[in-house]
């Protein structure tokens, strides 16, 4: 049977598939749409699992809030190289992949996978766009930020973004934007001293012991000059302690209380590809 532009095209924006590889399919099946998006989505397979050993070294990774800016969620989707990461239709797919997942209850990528988009199984809509684009793709990274207010921040080329949760919900709008920013820019391994994790802790004790007994500090003084290191370590590496990168007589702590009595981060969420 003839094979009509119109159902092409209307095949094409179903899958994502190239024109060609969209008239062959409904060529094949004789125009049944079913048919065909099952032999795309088989091509996809195929390639995947040919793929499959591939590293994904590129991709895309953007941060989004619900209406309420009551919950923020953050991922990164990879690729093999930077000229996908960065066409219009992978960060489309990106966009939309993080859409469904902000609004559900997921919380991992592995639980993402299950989730439909326009009632495909995201699994599969992966598995579909890697025999439409040729190269591997696979969800890296997920996170969830819920708290009074969260707020996203986006960097330009959408190979860095973040999510920080404040515990205040009516504040000036600049002072999110500021600190969302502030933990891009500065990259903070936690809110405060307290919520570095346990194992940074120890490595920064251990890195100013070591480096206290190459300067010939006496042994009795190692741990009172690493305590004192890691000090300097937590100014610089905590987000509340940090300079403001805005006005760096002030800290971040300082600047938040500043614009709001009591204001404070609860939470962030950092993903940057390469990292």
């Amino acid at each position: 049977m003839a094979i009509k532009a119109a159902d092409v095209s209307k095949l094409r924006k179903m899958t994502g598939a190239g024109m060609m590889d969209c008239k062959k399919a409904l060529t094949e099946t004789d125009g049944d749409f079913d048919a065909a998006v099952e032999i795309i989505r088989k091509k996809g397979q195929a390639m995947a699992s040919k793929r499959a050993d591939r590293e994904t070294t590129e991709g895309c990774t953007l941060a989004k809030v619900s209406a309420d800016a009551k919950k923020g969620a953050v991922l990164i989707l990879k690729c093999e190289t930077d000229f996908v990461g960065k066409n219009e239709s992978f960060v489309a797919l990106t966009d939309s992949i993080l859409e469904v997942a902000l609004n559900s209850d997921a919380a991992t990528k592995e639980d993402i996978l299950e989730l439909e988009l326009n009632g495909v199984a995201i699994k599969d809509v992966i598995t579909e766009q890697i025999g439409v684009i040729g190269e591997k793709i696979e969800i890296e990274d997920y996170a969830v930020v819920s708290a009074e207010t969260v707020v996203p921040y986006i960097h330009p080329g959408n190979q860095l973004s973040v999510i920080v949760g404040f515990n205040q919900a009516d504040f000036e709008e600049q002072a999110g934007k500021d600190v969302a920013m502030q933990v891009a820019a500065m990259a903070p391994v936690g809110v405060d001293k307290d919520s570095v994790p346990a194992e940074i802790v120890e490595q920064e004790l251990r890195i100013g012991r070591e480096k206290a007994k190459e300067e010939g500090k006496p042994e009795a003084m190692l741990d009172k000059i690493a305590q004192g290191r890691l000090g300097k370590f937590f100014k610089e590496s905590t987000l509340l302690e940090q300079d403001f990168v805005k006005d760096n007589k002030k800290s971040i702590k300082q600047y938040l209380n500043e614009t709001s009595k009591d204001l404070t981060v609860t939470e962030f969420k950092r993903f940057a590809l390469g990292n």
